[in-house]
């Protein structure tokens, strides 16, 4: 079935008044003609997003939507009454924000951050601003040194919480902000410290001196060292990789792969090969 609140590859299996037809192979979705691309045909694929309107049928667009299902965004509050709120979604369907799910009470003419998810029981697209329940706080799938997407999310006392790569949250000092941010803002950033507790601390600037060009001059000082080759590779463990160069196995292939886009080396599950400059006079 075609995936509520995301973008689904669809195939145009017809037409009628309103609009195309658009499949999946197992449902049909209505795209209204408003929104169809010039020269479209039956049997074309077409990348739409997809929602319920207010009865309950599948419809389609290929309007830009500003987030789907799964991603936190900052949206402006359309309407809002006692029961909820509705932000602009960019597209013809608001988001609905039952109070419940609101962090502060939402009034029209605000924005705020906001998490998309899909209520399973009505297969509702819905949002909530109280993220905290949307956030995974282990298996972090980067370390210190590393360049992540902020969105910055809330101010504190400390700084601003800002959303990791659109799954984890940390933390800006107020130390750190060397230029203005704002809730909202998009924004280049560094992993500053992982604690010991899960709290992860930000920069906005790069940490150290480069962990990965350093980490490729130390490799390539390593290789002419022993002669051109070293053994360790994509598949070296940890272990082996923290006791020969004492970093990460994540910042050793960062690095290595670096040299070999650059043409430096070659690769394989358990070595490394200085590959050898050329030849000036040729």
């Amino acid at each position: 079935m075609a995936e509520i609140g995301r973008y689904n590859i669809l195939r145009v299996a017809g037409k009628n008044s309103d609009g195309l037809s658009l499949s999946d192979g197992d449902s049909e979705v209505l795209l209204p003609f408003a929104d169809v691309p010039p020269q479209t045909e039956v049997n074309d694929t077409i990348t739409a997003f997809v929602f319920l309107n207010k009865a309950g049928q599948l419809l389609a667009t290929t309007k830009q939507a500003f987030a789907e299902v799964g991603d936190f965004a900052y949206l402006a509050v359309v309407d809002a009454g006692e029961d909820g709120a509705f932000l602009d979604l960019g597209i013809s369907k608001d988001v609905y924000v039952p109070i419940k799910e609101q962090r502060i009470p939402m009034r029209r003419g605000e924005r705020h951050v906001v998490y998309l998810y899909l209520d399973r029981q009505n297969q509702r697209m819905l949002a909530s601003s109280r993220l905290h329940k949307y956030i995974e706080e282990d298996d972090f799938d980067f370390e210190v040194g590393d360049e992540v997407q902020l969105l910055i999310s809330e101010k504190t006392d400390l700084g601003f919480n800002a959303i990791i790569n659109n799954r984890y949250i940390g933390l800006l000092y107020h130390n750190e902000l060397f230029a203005d941010v704002a809730i909202g803002d998009i924004r280049k950033g560094w992993i500053k410290n992982i604690r010991i507790e899960g709290k992860i601390d930000l920069s906005l600037r790069p940490q150290g001196f480069g962990h990965v060009l350093d980490t490729k001059e130390v490799i390539l000082r390593a290789l002419k060292d022993e002669g051109g080759t070293i053994g360790l590779g994509d598949k070296s463990t940890p272990e082996e990789i923290q006791i020969r160069f004492q970093i990460s196995k994540s910042a050793f292939k960062k690095a290595i792969g670096g040299l070999y886009k650059e043409r430096l080396i070659t690769l394989s599950d358990y070595e490394i090969n200085l590959l050898a400059a050329p030849d000036a006079t040729n």
